[in-house]
C-alpha cells in the first residue's frame, strides 16, 4: 500500500544525530520520545543544493525536479520551511522572485493588520506573553488577568466566542511539543500562541479547535517570521480544515473514518471483523491520527517528513491559483486530455494516479490510506492482544516504532 512508498524513506538510526540538531531535545526528554527512523540519504532527499538549483534565474521553480527528490527522500531541514510554502500553495512555482517578494510583503502587511485588530481587543496579543486563564465570562463580564485586561462587558458574539478560546488556545499551547527545548522560550511559545489565536479570529466559522495546535507548531519553528509561519499554517489549514468541524451530530471525519471502514473490510476482512467485534467498527480511535496527522506516533522530525513526501504525492501545480482565485474553474487544466506528459509530471504521483484514473477530489484520501498502512503494521499486536476498545487505544498510544517492536 501507500505505506510502502513512505516507509522507504525511514532507514536506521545512522545520521539522525544531524537532523536532530536542528530540533533539540530537552536532555530530560530525550529517554521517553520515539526514537527517529528517518534519515537523510545523499541524491535522494532534497539538499540545499539541489533545491537552489531548481530554480531559473528569475526565479520560475522546477517543480516536477523537486517533487521526485520529495517523494523518494523527503527534505533537508535548512531548507524544510520554504520548500513546504510551495508545497502547501502559499506560492506559485512559475512564478518570479520578485512576484513572490511582493507578494510576501503583502501577505506581512495584511497579517500585520489582522493583529493589530486582535491587540486592540486583547493587548497581551504581540507581547511576547499569553495567557492560560479565561478574561471573560460566558456572558461576556471581564475577569482580572494578571498582564491582560479586557476593559468592559463584551456583547458581540464573534468577539466573545473569540475571547472565550484564548486561554484554551494557552493551555494547548504550554502543551505544544514540551520535549523540544525552542519552546523553553516564552516568547516561542507566544509566537506559537499568537498565530493561533490570529487565526482563530480571521477563520470565525471553525475558529480553534484543539489539535491545530499540533499542525502550527512546526511552522512556527521552521519559519522565523511569525507572519510567514501563520501564512503557511493558514494553507495547511485548507487541505485539513474540515477535519476540524465537529456539530452535535457529526465530525469532520466522519467520512475518512467511513472510508478507512470500507479499505480495512476489503484489505482484510479478519481485523475488521475483530474491529467490530470490540464495538470499533466506527474507527473512532483513528480520530487523533487523520487529525493531526501522525504528531503524536513518531517522533517530530519523522513526523515532518512523513507529512511533507504526502504533501508532494498529492500535490497539484493548480494549488495556489485555487485558494488565490477560487472562483475560476481549474477543471479544464486538471483534465489528462489537456495535459502532456511533462506537465503530468509537476503533480504528485498520488494525484497524478487519481487524475489519469478520472478521480478528482477537493480533499485528498491519502492520509485514510496511510492510516489504514499503520493499522496493517498492527495486525496481529490487534488480534492477538485487543480484547476490547481500550486495548485498541493503547496499541495506538504507543509510538509507530515501539510499537512494531512489540509485535515481533
Amino acid at each position: 500500500m501507500v505505506w510502502g512508498a513512505v516507509a522507504e524513506i525511514f532507514g536506521r538510526n545512522a545520521g539522525t544525530e544531524e537532523l536532530e540538531a536542528f530540533y533539540p531535545i530537552k536532555p530530560e526528554c530525550i529517554a521517553d520520545v520515539p526514537k527517529t527512523r528517518f534519515r537523510p540519504r545523499v541524491g535522494k532527499t532534497l539538499s540545499a543544493r539541489r533545491w537552489h538549483a531548481a530554480f531559473s534565474e528569475d526565479g520560475h521553480l522546477d517543480i516536477a525536479k523537486v517533487l521526485r527528490r520529495i517523494q523518494r527522500g523527503g527534505i533537508h531541514p535548512s531548507i524544510k520551511g520554504v520548500v513546504w510554502e510551495f508545497l502547501l500553495g502559499c506560492f506559485d512555482p512559475n512564478s518570479t522572485f520578485e512576484d513572490r517578494n511582493q507578494l510576501r510583503q503583502q501577505r506581512r502587511e495584511r497579517y500585520g493588520m489582522w493583529k493589530t485588530e486582535c491587540q486592540n481587543m486583547v493587548p497581551i496579543i504581540g507581547s511576547g506573553k499569553f495567557i492560560t486563564t479565561p478574561i471573560i465570562t460566558d456572558d461576556g463580564q471581564p475577569i482580572e488577568c494578571e498582564g491582560c485586561h479586557v476593559s468592559s462587558a463584551v456583547s458581540d458574539k464573534k468577539v466573545a466566542q473569540w475571547m472565550l478560546s484564548l486561554h484554551q488556545i494557552g493551555l494547548d499551547v504550554v502543551r505544544t511539543d514540551q520535549t523540544l527545548t525552542f519552546y523553553e522560550n516564552e516568547t516561542n511559545q507566544a509566537k506559537l500562541w499568537d498565530v493561533l489565536a490570529i487565526y482563530s479570529w480571521v477563520d470565525g466559522d471553525i475558529g480553534y479547535v484543539q489539535g491545530m495546535n499540533d499542525i502550527c507548531s512546526p511552522m512556527v519553528i521552521l519559519l522565523e517570521d511569525e507572519a510567514d509561519a501563520f501564512w503557511c499554517f493558514e494553507r495547511a489549514m485548507r487541505k485539513l480544515r474540515e477535519n476540524f468541524r465537529c456539530t452535535t451530530t457529526s465530525m469532520g471525519v466522519q467520512s475518512q473514518l467511513g472510508t478507512l471502514s470500507q479499505i480495512i473490510k476489503t484489505v482484510d476482512p479478519k481485523l475488521h471483523q475483530h474491529l467490530e467485534d470490540l464495538d470499533g467498527g466506527e474507527y473512532l480511535f483513528a480520530i487523533r491520527m487523520l487529525m493531526v496527522l501522525f504528531r503524536r506516533e513518531f517522533s517530530f522530525v519523522d513526523a515532518l517528513y512523513l507529512w511533507e513526501v504526502m504533501w508532494a504525492m498529492e500535490y497539484n501545480p493548480n494549488i495556489f491559483s485555487s485558494y488565490e482565485m477560487p472562483n475560476a474553474t481549474v477543471e479544464d487544466s486538471n483534465s489528462v486530455q489537456t495535459l502532456d506528459p511533462k506537465l503530468l509530471k509537476q503533480f504528485g504521483k498520488f494525484e497524478r494516479t487519481n487524475l489519469q484514473n478520472g478521480h478528482i477530489e477537493k480533499n485528498s484520501a491519502l492520509a485514510v490510506f496511510l492510516v489504514a498502512s499503520v493499522l496493517e503494521t498492527k495486525n496481529k499486536q490487534i488480534l492477538n492482544e485487543a480484547k476490547g476498545l481500550d486495548d485498541v487505544v493503547n496499541v495506538f498510544s504507543l509510538p509507530l516504532s515501539c510499537a512494531h517492536k512489540s509485535s515481533h
